[in-house]
């Protein structure tokens, strides 16, 4: 296992870039804790795969280094990193038996006969293919074949890190979910360092302890998923993050107060100076519906079982906002805002408050 930092990092797969737009990764650092789990997490084309496949070695930078602990992978090939892979689709071997896929890694290292047998049962059942270590690969399911995949990638217990691209795209929707919770005992218990990349909020979202947000070929937050639903740090992320996401309306921002077109709105904290194109955010749950504060247009109302939907306009902009199941719309709706829940955004990206209730 190692921590893995990304040092001045940034690629373009131009010859010559010249401008910031030719690069497919933006400038970044970070440093990612030896032992995490993780998830790159963005629409596609945002830059993640490119970014796991330098992490891995398939890609190398146009600029910056990658450090596995202390020691240098710039130049390293794949094979040198001592790293796990498990990718979109399924890479088994059709003429073997799933118990000889599982063994296979192990066995190329030379490890012990009586410790392989014990990790494959381990992990086949883990997967849920203990009935099946028999049969061969050739003529499985394709979920099959990726749980195997999986199992694979999860079979070593030295390596430095197991990288998931997309790896549940071809697993039906409820062993999605069982093998995300597998994964994350698989984590607790042995504290592989492990990046999953995915476009699909929920499977981020519920594996990694911290979710690393991609947008245009930038990092725009890395955070627990706490962080990127109560303060986003840029409009995507909070457009991105929830269902639905975060409400973005247009606003002028004086002190503690936001007006829009004539209305004014408390932030619950206090704000200085700010530039470019102003707006605030609230979450759907943070927003009432009753028949007392602001009036404001609804369009239609989304019953989802759970909860109701009303999607709303509000000063000419679009709003949601989520009641509980049951509850009504009143003839004459009226909505009011969380005050402490709203963040302010200059140019997309979250201002900080310079005073909050109780603080200097």
């Amino acid at each position: 296992m190692s921590r893995i930092t990304l040092s001045n990092l940034a690629h373009s797969y131009l010859a010559n870039p010249a401008s910031d737009a030719d690069f497919a990764l933006k400038q970044m650092d970070h440093v990612w804790d030896d032992g995490g789990a993780y998830a790159l997490l963005g629409a596609s084309g945002c830059g993640k795969t490119t970014l796991l496949n330098i992490i891995s070695g398939l890609v190398r930078p146009s600029q910056g280094r990658v450090l596995f602990g202390d020691r240098d992978v710039t130049d390293a090939e794949t094979s040198a990193r001592n790293i796990a892979q498990v990718f979109q689709f399924p890479v088994v071997y059709d003429t073997m038996t799933v118990r000889d896929n599982l063994a296979f890694p192990l066995r190329n290292r030379g490890m012990d006969a009586a410790y392989i047998a014990r990790r494959v049962d381990q992990i086949a059942r883990m997967i849920g293919m203990e009935d099946r270590l028999n049969r061969k690969a050739r003529g499985l399911t394709a979920d099959a074949k990726q749980k195997i995949s999986l199992g694979r990638g999860m079979v070593r217990e030295d390596v430095n890190a197991i990288l998931f691209d997309e790896p549940l795209t071809v697993i039906d929707p409820h062993m999605k979910w069982e093998l995300r919770t597998q994964l994350k005992d698989l984590h607790r218990e042995f504290g592989h360092t492990m990046i999953y990349v995915t476009h699909d909020q929920t499977e981020a979202l519920t594996f990694a302890q911290k979710v690393v947000v991609m947008h245009e070929g930038r990092v725009v937050q890395m955070g627990t998923p706490e962080e990127l639903f109560e303060t986003p740090a840029h409009t995507f992320v909070g457009y991105f993050i929830g269902s639905p996401g975060m409400n973005l309306l247009d606003a002028e921002i004086t002190g503690s107060e936001a007006h829009l077109q004539g209305v004014s709105v408390p932030l619950g904290a206090v704000y200085g100076p700010t530039t470019g194109r102003t707006q605030i955010g609230i979450r759907p749950d943070y927003v009432t519906v009753s028949d007392e504060g602001l009036p404001f247009t609804v369009k239609r109302v989304e019953d989802v079982g759970r909860h109701r939907i009303v999607r709303a306009e509000f000063q000419g902009q679009p709003l949601s906002a989520i009641l509980p199941e049951g509850s009504s719309v009143p003839a004459d709706p009226r909505l009011g805002f969380a005050a402490g829940k709203i963040n302010v955004y200059a140019d997309d990206w979250r201002v900080q408050p310079t005073t909050v209730p109780g603080g200097a």
